[in-house]
């Protein structure tokens, strides 16, 4: 999936994602793009607390940083698919915006 300048690699496992990310930096370099490392993160979503946590992700011998949750075009996604933050978060932004008026 592509928005603007973001690219979001899917898959069923870290294995199948890490194997669609090499695809993906090896297609850029085609074109002449790089991707860059430092702004590369990586999530695994699933309701089991410990599916993830082992797996390291390295591509062009650069680590990847696992996220537990980031906001994506507005909305807070966690490694839980809870959606319990994102109600906390916009029950905040609505009570920061109740006050202030």
């Amino acid at each position: 999936m592509a928005y603007a300048d973001d690219v979001n690699i899917l898959g069923g496992s870290v294995d199948t994602v890490k194997k669609n990310a090499e695809a993906f930096v090896a297609a850029t370099k085609e074109i002449g793009l790089e991707v860059n490392a430092h702004k590369t993160n990586y999530m695994t979503v699933s309701r089991d607390q410990n599916a993830g946590r082992i797996h390291s992700v390295r591509i062009d011998n650069s680590s990847i940083e696992r996220l537990e949750e980031f906001k994506y075009l507005g909305t807070t996604l966690t490694n839980q698919n809870s959606i319990a933050e994102e109600i906390k978060s916009r029950l905040k932004l609505g009570n920061v915006c109740y006050y202030s008026v």
